[in-house]
Parts: structure tokens; C-alpha cells; sequence
């Protein structure tokens, strides 16, 4: 059941992470007639599990003394769409032609507007046919168009006749056809033209789902407005060929396979008249642009950390997270906790289809968060969900509310444990630092983007949380020149380090996915659709592009399963590494924890000396992994019988924890298990993952 009303409270924060001297803008939405009041919290944990660490937060007003702002409620609009940037009046004598080439690739209920102009509609109706909407009156056609195929469609209007045409092209079974009917009254052309959408007293509706191609508007034989979208392909604005140039708006789909496309080229850099298309789609929604309600300054002297904007208004609340960094080039620690900022974003908003309403009395009994973006899709889904036209979601902001990046959210509601990703899970290390009193700093995958390996240079040592899935070029780069210049990493999770994902040249916010061959996937790229718009490059798998994750930590993602987790077993026998389970008692290696009751599970990765993994790799530790529950991830899977390993599936189903040194000093210590982070909190944070994690921060924090 979904709920498509505005929610009482809620916000966003303009950017996820700042250092001292930069502003966050917080923008909210309030439908109370009283004011709404922020309030600023340290964050420790936020585990909302009864049985757990709790979700615990410190006052941090002296950085930010509570205040109370009007409530404003605020709208949002999703759909995207083209927009020329200036109006047009044209007073032709005898004849305005309006055409394009369209794919449709969702039936609708509503009017879907190909090429709009002031009182001008060239339009899918309800009923799926080419249709002309002008002056009160609608022309169209008799059969309706098929879903995924193209055809030129055309509107010719003058003071005699009106023809409303369609021809499908490529190799089609139907005919071309056309309607005609009295002509105009009038012939005056005046308006902003619109494309995948239309005007209705200034705000756009009827939007379009599908590609839409070469639209153009001419009268007396002039073009006056023309666009070819193979045309600055990884921008927002389309520059004309005549007429205005165009805004496209809420970020429809680029670099996508155009009526000529014949599989000849994959890479729309080599032959853009192939991609000549846009993908629009009526739920298009990343940047909500609201207004700034109030800003916060980060002061210099506010430590680096996890921190959350609470707001509150009417016994409703809303918590809004971000991350203070440390000024560049000035470690205040020795550890480096790096967030997965552009994983949190790329999984914003992912309404899984194993929610229950159900879950709610879970909710209310924890005092968990309340929203769950499958009950309120229209806030916008992440990258693991589709568009209303079943088109995979490729771009993500966190530029609007995301419900799951939030203190208290689970994603697992009927598990025995606490069912926790993510944001929420990576806390479980934070809360574990703070119990052991070790000091940190929080850099993010947006630093580490722009800055390189600046942005960890001075560390002992950097840790990751528990799933950092999604990296740039520039974010793997930092880290491996980080790992080669005598830095030692720390990888605390599984499946990292695994899809490529791009920046919006324009808008850095905006991240790019495209899930093109191999992979655990929510969603399979169109074929001749690999390359991401943004920058270029062959999106998909890292390990496709020839940087696997055993390159870079030893381990890569091998096997997924079900929301539980085994212990880890020790296997090196060196007593050069007894070191590392000093103190850690017992044959299991958690056979507890708060993430699927176990330290090694979900997902998890293993050594392949043919994809990275160093010879003098040593393999502290290796999961119990049960026999059934997991499968191998499709890019290890060959037939039903064999496997790259060239062993038995079994036998590549499990989680190994390595401890690597590379040379010019530097070290990666993986764990292989989404997990293990979990395990950390348990018994009050006194347990054997804890002490073995333990020993090695003490390790790379004070050996050098």
C-alpha cells in the first residue's frame, strides 16, 4: 500500500558533507501552521534495536544553538521534460509543421505531450494514438501505437486542413497512417515550446515516457525551432539548431540509442548520430529545489563527525544527516573513516518489494523511523528501482528527502536482528570507536572525489564502513595511491569497490549508474546503453573496466544471500600472526552480531590471485558459510555446472579476511563480509570481532 500525500515534516541538506568555514543550506518542509524547530545532535549510534547500542546522540548546541523557523509547505513536481529557454511568436501565412520521432514505452491513462507550444499539443492520448490537441478541439489517429517501437510522427496544420500522421520506421509490420480534418482558424505560433511535456498555466504536466527524437517546428517552409539531442550529450542544455537553445529538466535519460542505431557502435562518444534520442519519464525526480529554510556555518572548532540536523514540529520529526570533515591537509586523528556518501545516494529512497506494512508495529515498538520509501514512492526511488515505464532508474541526488538515510531506519523487518544498512549500519563502527576511545576523522567519497588522495594523505590508517559499493575513477585512484605511499586500508565490508559510477560535469550532486553486462543487478542497461551520459565512460562492473576489487583490498565480491551471516574460522597457522587474535577467544569468530546474527554474511568476498589478489596475500580467517542460502554473483558463474574458480560452488561461496603488505609500506586488512560491523556492538562491545579489530587498529594506528 502507497500513500501518495505529502508527508507533515521533512528535509534535506543542500550537500552530505562539509568541512569548517563551509555553509550546509537545510531545506523543509512543514504543512503545520506553527513554526518548526532545529536542533543539532552528535551522532554515535543509530541502531534502533532495544537490544542493541540504541540510537544515541550527544548535544552539540554549543555549534548550534536550537532556533524555530516558519513552516513552509513545500511542493515538489516529478517528470522530466525539455524547456526552450526563450518564447517564440511566429505569424505564418500558410502552413506550421510540427514532427519528431518518438519510442513510447508506457501505456497511460493520461495525455503524454511529444512537442508543445502555447495552444499547440502534438500528443499520445489515452488511449495510446497520435493525436493533435488545438484550440479545445483533439485530431487523431485510429490505431494506437506499439510500446518500443519507433515512428515519425507528424502534425500539419493550415487554415485549409489539419493531418495528423504516424510512420513506423525500421522493419515493421504496419502501415503508415494519417488523419485529416478542418484546418485552423489561426495560424499564430506563440509560446515557450516544450518537449515531453506541457504547459498548463505555467506548470508543466502530461509528461512523456519514452525517447523522443529530432523534434522541430517550422512555418512557411522556415524551421524555427530544431534540437538534435546528440548534441552536448552530457549537459543539461541543448543547443539549437534554430530557435532557442533548451533546458531539460529532472534529468532525463542521454547518451541512449536513437532511431538509427543498428548495434554498430556501443559508445555514443564514437557515434553520436546513432544517439540521437532522449529517455523522459513522467517520475524523473533527483533535486527537489526547495528553498533554503535556514543555513549552519560549520565552525572550526566543531570536531569531525556524523551529525544530525533534528527538526521538529507538532509531535512530528525529521532527523537530517551530514558529515564535518577536517580542514584539507589537517588530520585532526591518526584513523580516517571513509563514508560512502555516493552509496547512501545511489541507494536513496530504494523501495524494496519485501516491505509489509506490517512492519509499522516494528516501528512504533523501537521507536524506529517511521517512513519507508515503498509506502511513499512518490518522494522518488533509487537506482535499484524502475521507472513507471519499467526503464531502470540510472541517476541519483540526495537532493531531496531519502527516508533510509536516516538514524533509526531498517531495512529488514522480519528479521531476528536488526536489520540494519547502509548509513544505520555504518554507525555500528562509529559506535564501536567512540567505546573504544579511539580518535577519528570523516572523510567522504565527495572529498576523496575532488580532492584525490589529498583528502586521506596524513592518516595512519583509513577504514571504510560496511558496504562501499559505488566509486569514481578518482575515488579508487586516491585510495590506491593512498595504499601505495605507505598508507595502510582498511576494508570492513563486502561487495565494495564493485559498479563505476559518474559525476554530472555541471552538477556534482547528480551520480550516474549504468548496469551494463555482469553483476548482481537490479536492472539490465538496454543493450548499445552502456556508456554513462555524464562522462563518457563504460559504466557497469569496476571489474569490467579491468579494476576488479581484488586489485585494489585482495577480496572481490563472490557470493550474496538472505539477511543472515556465519562466524569466521581462523586458517593461518604462522605464529607471525597471533598477534591478530590476541585476546580472541574461542574456535567461531563472531557467531553473533546485530547484522544477521553473524559476523560474515549477506554478501560476501573472496580471494582470486587472477584478479588482483597479491601472492603474499595472508588469509587470516574464513567464513563458516552454511550450505544453503547463497549463490554466486553472475560474473562467477559460467554454466550450472562450472564456475571461474573452477572448483565447486561451494567452495566459492565464502568470506576471506586477508591482511596484505604492499610495497613502499602500506597495508589492506578486508574483511570480506557486509556484516562483520555489525558484530561489533555485541555484549556492550566486549567480544571477540571487537577484540580482533582491536589488534589491528592498534597495529596500523601505533606501529609506525
Amino acid at each position: 500500500m502507497t500513500d501518495a500525500k505529502d508527508l507533515p515534516l521533512l528535509g534535506y541538506v543542500d550537500r552530505l558533507s562539509a568541512r569548517p568555514g563551509d555553509q550546509l543550506n537545510f531545506k523543509v518542509s512543514s504543512i503545520s501552521s506553527e513554526p518548526f524547530r532545529a536542533r543539532l545532535t552528535r551522532s554515535i549510534s543509530a541502531d534502533p534495536n532495544p537490544e542493541g547500542p540504541g540510537v544515541v546522540e550527544e548535544d552539540a548546541s554549543q555549534y548550534f544553538m536550537p532556533a524555530q523557523f516558519t513552516s513552509v509547505h513545500r511542493p515538489f513536481a516529478a517528470g522530466s521534460y525539455g524547456i526552450a529557454q526563450a518564447s517564440i511568436d511566429a505569424q505564418p501565412t500558410s502552413e506550421i509543421v510540427m514532427s519528431a520521432r518518438i519510442y513510447p514505452t508506457l501505456r497511460s491513462a493520461q495525455v503524454q505531450t511529444i512537442l508543445s507550444i502555447g495552444r499547440i499539443d502534438l500528443r499520445l492520448d489515452a488511449q495510446g494514438t497520435v493525436a493533435l490537441a488545438i484550440d479545445g478541439r483533439v485530431i487523431r489517429l485510429d490505431e494506437a501505437v506499439s510500446l518500443r517501437r519507433w515512428y515519425a510522427v507528424e502534425a500539419r496544420i493550415t487554415l485549409d486542413s489539419i493531418v495528423v500522421s504516424q510512420s513506423p520506421l525500421g522493419h515493421q509490420v504496419s502501415a503508415a497512417s494519417d488523419v485529416t480534418d478542418e484546418g485552423a482558424g489561426d495560424l499564430t505560433v506563440r509560446g515557450r515550446p516544450t518537449i515531453g511535456a506541457h504547459l498548463i498555466d505555467a506548470t508543466p504536466a502530461q509528461h512523456f515516457n519514452g525517447k523522443i527524437e529530432a523534434p522541430k517546428l517550422t512555418t512557411d517552409g522556415t524551421v524555427v525551432c530544431q534540437w538534435n539531442f546528440s548534441h552536448n550529450i552530457s549537459s543539461n542544455t541543448v543547443p539549437a539548431q534554430a530557435g532557442p537553445d533548451l533546458d531539460l529538466i529532472n534529468y532525463p535519460a542521454r547518451g541512449v540509442t536513437g532511431s538509427a542505431w543498428d548495434g554498430s557502435e556501443m559508445n555514443w562518444t564514437h557515434k553520436p548520430d546513432h544517439y540521437t534520442a532522449i529517455h523522459f519519464h513522467q517520475d524523473d525526480i533527483y533535486d527537489f529545489g526547495w528553498d533554503t529554510d535556514f543555513s549552519f556555518t560549520v565552525p572550526a572548532d566543531i570536531p569531525s563527525g556524523v551529525y544530525i540536523m533534528r527538526i521538529s514540529c507538532d509531535g512530528h520529526e525529521d532527523a537530517i544527516p551530514f558529515f564535518v570533515c577536517p580542514p584539507l591537509g589537517k588530520p585532526t586523528a591518526t584513523l580516517c573513516v571513509l563514508v560512502s556518501t555516493f552509496t547512501y545516494a545511489i541507494y536513496g529512497n530504494h523501495a524494496r518489494p519485501d516491505y509489509k506494512p506490517s512492519w509499522q508495529d516494528k516501528i512504533r515498538d523501537w521507536g524506529s523511523y517511521p517512513y519507508n520509501p515503498a509506502a511513499h514512492p512518490h518522494y522518488g526511488l533509487s537506482t535499484y528501482n524502475y521507472h513507471a515505464d519499467g526503464s531502470g532508474i540510472c541517476h541519483a541526488s540526495h537532493k531531496r528527502p531519502l527516508f533510509n538515510l536516516r538514524p533509526g531506519y531498517f531495512t529488514f523487518g522480519d528479521t531476528d536482528c536488526s536489520g540494519l544498512r547502509h548509513f544505520p549500519a555504518d554507525m555500528h563502527l562509529i559506535a564501536w570507536l567512540h567505546a573504544k576511545n579511539i580518535d577519528y576523522d570523516i572523510v567522504t567519497d565527495r572529498e576523496l572525489h575532488d580532492d584525490g588522495v589529498a583528502a586521506i594523505s596524513g592518516y595512519a590508517a583509513v577504514t571504510t564502513g560496511s558496504h562501499p559499493e559505488y566509486h569514481t575513477r578518482e575515488t579508487l585512484d586516491a585510495l590506491r595511491n593512498y595504499r601505495d605511499s605507505g598508507g595502510n586500508l582498511l576494508y570492513l565490508g563486502g561487495n565494495g569497490f564493485y559498479w563505476r559510477v559518474a559525476v554530472h560535469p555541471e552538477q556534482g550532486d547528480m551520480l550516474e549508474i549504468r548496469r551494463a553486462e555482469d553483476g548482481i543487478r537490479a536492472w539490465a542497461a538496454e543493450p548499445g546503453e552502456y556508456f554513462n551520459a555524464f562522462d563518457g565512460t563504460y559504466g557497469g562492473l569496476w571489474r569490467r573496466n579491468g579494476r576488479a576489487p581484488q586489485d585494489l583490498v585482495g577480496i572481490g565480491f563472490t557470493a550474496q544471500g538472505e539477511f543472515f551471516s556465519d562466524p569466521y574460522r581462523r586458517r593461518v597457522s604462522d605464529p607471525a600472526y597471533d598477534w591478530v587474535f590476541e585476546g580472541v577467544e574461542g574456535p567461531l569468530i563472531g557467531d553473533f552480531g546485530y547484522s544477521g546474527n553473524g559476523a560474515a554474511g549477506f554478501e560476501l568476498d573472496h580471494m582470486d590471485y587472477r584478479l588482483g589478489t597479491p601472492e603474499n596475500a595472508v588469509l587470516l580467517a574464513q567464513s563458516v558459510t552454511r550450505e544453503n542460502g547463497f549463490m554466486l554473483v553472475p560474473e562467477e558463474q559460467l554454466t550450472h555446472l562450472t564456475n571461474l574458480t573452477g572448483g565447486s560452488t561451494k567452495d566459492a561461496m565464502h568470506a576471506d579476511m586477508v591482511l596484505i603488505d604492499y610495497p613502499g609500506g602500506g597495508s589492506v586488512f578486508a574483511t570480506g563480509s557486509i556484516t562483520f560491523c555489525g558484530s561489533l556492538p555485541w555484549n556492550n562491545f566486549q567480544n571477540n570481532v571487537s577484540q580482533l579489530l582491536q589488534n589491528i587498529m592498534t597495529h596500523v594506528l601505533h606501529t609506525k
